[in-house]
């Protein structure tokens, strides 16, 4: 199957890559993007999407998991081995393994089938949201924690003994709002307000997830973190390295 061209849509409207072998699925998704105002490019299967991501360089996918010849499993991973651009994974009602798996790949977010319009274009646009409006950056581009671990803001670096290692978009945002308010507990619900949007307001899981994508490439142990550390029940906490400098964060102080 060859990709369709897309309906007119604005010179700006964003390029979203549906991948799904339901005809019927790609139709409804498409009828409700251009709604909105995006515009849509299609694909049946993952090696079909593959070649569209590498030569139409659109800003976001929707990929189903279940598709013949390359699952969307198998389709993200090697996705992941050259591109970040966003991917919201559509799984079946109830199937959580496969969110989750999905999520541990590289997926952005997942929707759940089936899904309402307004459930779908608020999802895409969340993440969308989240690519495209990093958290400010400090007056200092690149802040020391401790002589093992610093962060460079501008690059959305973490430095690691030395070492630089590159964070995806939602991890950097995490990082950020908790280094912002290191030595005070952000809730769960805080968390998910201000890396996710209101949208997530029930998703915890994606908050404990994210962080051991972080204590994975941060922590000397991520069984036994001393920078991210859990408020069991409440949330988390980032170390108070600053403790008793004049740059300590203040009591509440949450970052934009």
């Amino acid at each position: 199957m060859t990709a369709k061209p897309p309906r007119p849509a604005p010179r700006d409207a964003k390029r979203i890559l549906v991948v799904d072998d339901e005809a019927r699925m790609i139709g409804f998704i498409r009828m409700n993007l251009e709604l909105e105002g995006f515009q849509v490019l299609e694909a049946s299967n993952g090696l079909e999407a593959l070649e569209i991501i590498r030569t139409s360089l659109p800003d976001l996918v929707i990929l189903d998991v279940m598709m013949p010849e390359l699952d969307g499993f198998e389709t993200l991973r090697i996705l992941r081995e050259f591109s970040n651009i966003p991917v919201i994974m559509l799984t079946a009602k109830g199937e959580e393994d496969d969110r989750v798996y999905g999520l541990e790949l590289g997926a952005d977010d997942y929707i759940a089938k089936p899904f309402s319009p307004r459930e779908l274009s608020s999802r895409v646009r969340a993440v969308l949201r989240r690519v495209e409006t990093p958290a400010s950056s400090p007056e200092k581009a690149v802040l020391k924690i401790d002589d093992r671990l610093s962060i460079d803001f501008n690059t959305r670096e973490v430095i690691v003994a030395g070492q630089r290692i590159k964070l995806r978009p939602t991890e950097y945002r995490l990082l950020y709002h908790l280094v912002e308010n290191a030595g005070w507990t952000v809730t769960h619900e805080q968390l998910l307000a201000k890396v996710w949007g209101y949208e997530y307001r029930d998703e915890a899981h994606y908050v404990r997830l994210y962080v051991n994508y972080l204590r994975e490439k941060i922590e000397e142990d991520p069984s036994n973190p001393k920078y991210i550390l859990t408020e069991r029940g409440v949330g988390y906490r980032f170390v108070d390295f600053r403790s008793g400098r004049e740059d300590a964060p203040t009591p509440g102080k949450t970052a934009d």
